[in-house]
């Protein structure tokens, strides 16, 4: 056994995620979160699972809070050492679970960004030159399609008036209508595609799949460009997803568009759309 009990354990933490079909983002901030937490201890002279004790979780977080961390994230933190322990728990290796006994910090959820149509229209604007995210952005904002899904899609996975989502780690496949604003984004950014034999529709200018860090990184700068503050890349699904539910569209026929697993997920849209009345309706209307 490895001298560091706990790292030896994170392993095999690691590893019964994997058999739950964990995403894999979700391991790697688990994993970094522990490593974080494996450090503080050794500096307190702690490797032992059943040496570690609620005092040392609670100093963690406030080291945490005292780096300034937001709160956020330390919350997160914390939920990743409640799996861990509560793991080791269920495994007979630790004696108790104290993660359980420490609380989160208190903080206010950040609301959602909704982009006007002033916005979205300006950031059209900004990157009307650009013809690979022009499309991006386009599909986010007509489809809501996930950043990860953008980074997947293959020239195979569009049609003529729809497009094939894959399934990926938990989620499920399934099939996002494509309206005339998204397919003429694409058509545009295909006539100047890198003349590469590869499957995947959004490559770098050597050919190679165009990655979500790099995706993220253009879609703020752009963002940065049109003048719009403090907006995120996931607003651009937000922005479709109220906007539909004000015109209507029913949560359901939303909830397989989007990819959520749970309906409930999906209505907490709607206490953006006050004084709104859900109508059952499938026309998606282009924004």
């Amino acid at each position: 056994m490895s001298q560091n009990e706990i790292a030896f354990y994170l392993e095999k933490f690691l590893e019964h995620l994997k058999k739950q079909r964990r995403s894999i983002s979700t391991i790697l901030a688990y994993k970094k979160d522990i490593k974080q937490l494996i450090s503080f201890l050794e500096e307190k002279g702690i490797s032992q699972v059943n040496s570690v004790k609620k005092e040392d979780l609670e100093g963690f977080k406030e080291d945490l809070i005292q780096k300034n961390y937001d709160l956020k994230s330390v919350s997160r933190k914390l939920n990743a050492l409640k799996s861990f322990f509560k793991f080791l728990g269920e495994q007979g290796i630790a004696n108790g679970n104290p993660a359980s006994l420490v609380s989160h910090p208190k903080y206010q959820p950040e609301l959602p960004r909704i982009l006007s149509k002033l916005e979205y229209r300006a950031l059209r604007d900004a990157c009307r030159n650009d013809s690979r995210m022009a499309a991006i952005i386009e599909l986010m904002l007509q489809t809501g399609i996930r950043i990860g899904e953008v980074s997947r899609l293959k020239i195979s996975d569009i049609k003529e008036k729809e497009m094939f989502i894959e399934a990926y780690e938990s989620q499920p496949a399934r099939i996002v209508p494509l309206n005339e604003s998204a397919k003429k984004a694409i058509e545009r950014y295909l006539l100047e595609r890198p003349k590469k034999k590869s499957k995947f529709l959004f490559l770098t200018k050597t050919g190679r799949p165009l990655l979500i860090r790099n995706i993220r990184a253009a879609i703020n700068r752009y963002f940065k460009e049109a003048g719009i503050e403090k907006a995120k890349v996931n607003d651009l699904r937000t922005t479709w997803l109220v906007h539909h539910l004000i015109k209507g569209t029913s949560p359901v026929v939303l909830q397989k568009l989007a990819g959520h697993k749970r309906l409930s997920t999906t209505e907490r849209y709607l206490q953006f759309i006050k004084g709104e009345k859900e109508i059952e309706k499938l026309k998606l209307e282009e924004l």
